[in-house]
């Protein structure tokens, strides 16, 4: 069935994507194979992608709920049963495709045990290829958020806080497996997490996400970098 979208709009419909972030994130632990559960899931998940979607290409102030509903091939009606409004489903996409990206991180640390700097190096592609796989969500995470309002703007500093967290658990890590390194101050930790924000979002804007992926070499070396002088750092503090 064809899918309607908003008059006059640029943006055409999409189909539904079951790797995508969103799919992945709201997996129903039945799967996808029927059921009302399942259904609702299905319904959910390509709204937060099509709402990603149409503010990557139109800017949150232009998005509409009627574009969310015709790229995602649903009713008004349903649309509001998920959602109270526009800003309810943005902040809903901006924090499960969050949530798939920070697992996807967890994932590679386990898979790269070997030691800290295999950890960190694997997490890092892992982190710029997923964003690199979704464009759409990369601009939403670091760019199109800091126009979507104060609860975006505070979600925001929320996701952060999450991925400080990361670093710490990485840097404690750091410390038991090599001498001489001591733990990385939480405000250092932050100086790195908005330094790779940063630098990620100058590249989405300048060369796009599709190439993310390439800025894996120098963004590993800044955290090592950052990790092994955590003992002068922490005594400068």
């Amino acid at each position: 069935m064809a899918l309607r979208v908003q008059r006059g709009s640029t943006l055409e419909p999409m189909a539904a994507r079951p790797e995508s972030l969103f799919f992945r994130s709201l997996e129903p632990p039945s799967g996808w194979d029927g059921g009302r559960a399942a259904v609702s899931a299905s319904q959910r998940a390509r709204m937060l992608e099509a709402i990603t979607r149409a503010v990557a290409e139109k800017g949150y102030a232009k998005t509409t709920v009627a574009d969310v509903v015709g790229l995602a091939g649903v009713s008004r009606r349903t649309f509001y049963e998920h959602f109270a409004d526009k800003e309810a489903c943005f902040l809903a996409a901006y924090e499960a495709g969050t949530d798939a990206v920070i697992e996807d991180i967890k994932l590679a640390g386990r898979d790269h045990a070997v030691d800290w700097r295999a950890r960190l190096g694997g997490a890092m592609e892992v982190y710029l290829a997923t964003l690199a796989a979704e464009p759409e969500f990369a601009r939403a995470l670091l760019i199109d958020v800091l126009g979507a309002g104060p609860r975006a703007v505070e979600l925001r500093q929320r996701v952060y806080d999450r991925f400080v967290e990361q670093w710490r658990v990485l840097g404690e890590v750091a410390c038991r497996e090599e001498q001489g390194l001591n733990a990385v101050p939480d405000v250092v930790l932050r100086a790195l997490v908005g330094g790779i924000a940063e630098l990620i979002q100058r590249h989405v804007l300048t060369e796009g996400a599709e190439s993310l992926e390439d800025l894996a070499p120098v963004l590993t070396q800044l955290a090592e970098r950052v990790i092994e002088g955590a003992g002068v750092t922490a005594r400068a503090l």
